[in-house]
């Protein structure tokens, strides 16, 4: 028989330059010379035999050994009649005559865990009906454009009694018009890749080609994605191309010794999270993940992957302490190899998808994160803002007696806001690990805990930048996020929790439908202080733009319980102002304390404006003061 594979696609494989590896190795149906059947191939350089095992042959490797593709690593077999749904594996022999058994690293279907068994996947055949989504997102302007993001995790968002996960069928009747309802621009979904153990919420990875069984099959997940975007809702993806599990049925040591991982355990091995870190050196490797990424936003039509862990990938000595790290070829920390990898990456992605999005999870104060690779950077879209995230959540959790001494808190994030397109997040991290939920996290009796959140959320909306929250936050969900139990649904009940969703909704239109709380997320042209000194008080004042002055937004925030009455500011524009949102309203369970129809402006010079007007500031709540309402 003729090879399977050409000599083409082998060479791009070697060379790390095959964008496309899905659609050569793993399990493919297909028609062979009339005969029905399935090709396998799989990269494992360097052992003496591959076999596909599977029950089609009693799992014995001597039935369908594979043939080897020269010195390029690749093994390939057609078995006739196989038919999709059939569990596979492939048994290797390896140079030192040891047996393995391993899943496919490019299955695009598993079993439901605990099973770890491929399955050789039903030929595609989904009709997407987004091609108007699909287009628009090619000429998306999304640093001008607004970016509200509602972080899931699928499988506890909500389940059935008995424990089940809900379907993607089901998550499309709930989920979508719950989001909807919320105004929320995006779902970003925790991994969905495949993974066997369900308290790692999807970042130890298994089966990165393969959509996780728990929800469904392949073409489910791409109709729950389809309809998100027929409503109007983007879909972000977190992807994790900074280390896999130590598993023996997936890729560690997938030929009996390191392969996908880098071979020296000061280069190759997360000690503190128990996992391997890959061979960012090695060309299929790349190809692998460069290729994965792909994968998803093509077969998926995702419109961006949030990037994990990024700070570990770029420094050698990540969490390692000396002599425990080995230096790049310069004697540096910097690990040369990732951020060659993320560079092509993120070039390879927005060369071919424009308008898809890459957001880095990096925690460190690497420089151009989010800057063309063309003027030095890494070439992502944006950076989540952990700086803004660690302060800000600090300064919240302060009695509001004490505020006062932590003022810089607030105000610090303005020397580097404009540095990178910054996202700020209120993640999945953040209420875990005794870290305390969201609402568990602010001072004070019930009341005041309310009002505390309402206003860190309004405050959330005021800052320049991307919004991310993460799911029963929006409700004020008093426990820590459980991945094994659904949220605590039951609070939406009481009115001071579903409170809290509303004005979530509100602050979600507000910031969609209003220029100046999104146009310069990235620029300073959209943000000017009012006052950021009053430390005494705990007030801050400031001004959103937008492109033109009718767009501006005038914002007011008390951090103490204590009203004031009379607070003058000074303000930019002539016209009168009017309360647009005021989070101390009796809708979002406040005291109702506030300014009632329009607010006078007074001709008189102010904190350097040519006018100036008096505000009634509610006790721990925020003002959105609008000239154009």
């Amino acid at each position: 028989m003729k090879p399977l594979l050409s000599a083409f696609d082998l060479n791009l494989l070697m060379a790390g330059k095959h964008h496309h590896a899905w659609k050569i190795l793993g399990a493919h149906p297909l028609v062979l010379e009339g005969v029905e059947g399935c090709r396998f191939a799989v990269w494992a350089p360097g052992v003496q035999r591959v076999s596909v095992v599977g029950d089609f042959n009693q799992w014995d490797g001597r039935e369908h050994p594979m043939r080897c593709c020269g010195d390029s690593g690749v093994w390939e077999v057609f078995i006739p009649g196989l038919p999709s749904g059939a569990a596979y594996k492939y048994e290797i022999l390896n140079r030192n005559g040891h047996l393995l058994v391993k899943t496919d690293p490019y299955a695009q279907q598993m079993f439901l865990r605990p099973e770890t068994t491929s399955c050789v996947p039903s030929v595609g055949d989904y009709t997407w009906q987004d091609a108007q989504w699909v287009a628009a997102r090619a000429e998306f302007d999304w640093q001008h454009r607004p970016l509200s993001v509602y972080e899931v995790h699928t499988g506890s968002w909500r389940k059935h009694p008995d424990g089940r996960f809900y379907s993607w069928a089901e998550l499309t009747e709930t989920l979508i018009p719950y989001v909807k309802d919320l105004n929320y621009t995006h779902i970003e979904l925790l991994p969905v890749a495949e993974h066997p153990l369900d308290e790692s919420w999807g970042y130890q990875v298994s089966g990165y080609y393969a959509p996780t069984a728990r929800h469904g099959t392949a073409d489910e997940f791409r109709a729950f994605v389809d309809a998100c975007h027929q409503q109007g809702i983007g879909v972000l993806l977190d992807w994790v191309p900074a280390h896999f599990p130590k598993d023996a049925f997936a890729l560690a040591k997938f030929t009996g010794e390191p392969l996908y991982e880098h071979a020296d355990p000061r280069r190759g091995e997360h000690q503190d999270w128990g996992t391997l870190i890959f061979d960012f050196g090695r060309n299929e490797v790349r190809n692998f993940l460069i290729s994965n990424a792909l994968f998803w936003i093509d077969e998926f039509h995702i419109d961006g992957l949030r990037v994990d862990a990024v700070a570990s990938m770029l420094y050698l000595d990540y969490s390692r302490k000396a002599g425990e790290w080995l230096p790049n070829q310069y004697g540096g920390r910097e690990n040369l190899e990732a951020i060659a990898f993320l560079r092509e990456m993120n070039t390879v992605v927005h060369g071919y998808f424009p308008g898809v999005l890459t957001i880095a999870e990096e925690s460190t104060s690497w420089p151009a994160v989010s800057r063309p690779v063309e003027l030095g950077g890494l070439g992502f879209s944006m950076k989540w803002n952990m700086g803004w995230m660690n302060d800000n959540l600090s300064y919240i959790e302060q009695n509001p007696i004490h505020r006062k001494y932590h003022h810089n808190l607030l105000t610090f994030s303005q020397m580097y806001a404009y540095s990178e397109n910054f996202v700020l997040p209120l993640s999945h991290d953040e209420v875990v690990h005794l870290k305390h939920s969201m609402l568990d996290k602010m001072p004070g009796d019930y009341w005041q805990a309310f009002a505390n959140l309402r206003l860190f959320y309004a405050w959330h909306y005021a800052h320049p930048g991307k919004k991310l929250l993460f799911m029963g936050s929006e409700f004020g969900q008093w426990a820590e996020w459980n991945a094994k139990r659904e949220l605590d649904w039951s609070l939406c009940s009481f009115p001071a929790h579903d409170s809290v969703r509303h004005l979530l909704r509100d602050l979600n239109r507000l910031y969609r439908d209003l220029p100046a709380l999104h146009q310069f997320d990235f620029d300073g042209r959209g943000f000017q202080w009012i006052d950021c000194h009053d430390s005494d008080q705990s007030v801050l004042s400031l001004v959103r733009r937008g492109e033109t002055a009718q767009d501006t937004v005038v914002i007011l925030l008390n951090f103490t319980p204590v009203p004031r009455y009379n607070y003058r500011i000074g303000v930019p524009e002539a016209a009168s102002y009017c309360e647009i949102l005021n989070t101390d309203s009796t809708y979002y369970g406040g005291s109702n304390c506030g300014n009632a129809g329009a607010l006078s402006v007074l001709a008189e010079p102010w904190m350097g404006f040519t006018h100036s007007v008096e505000v009634t500031l509610p006790p721990l709540a925020a003002l959105f003061l609008s000239s154009g309402a």
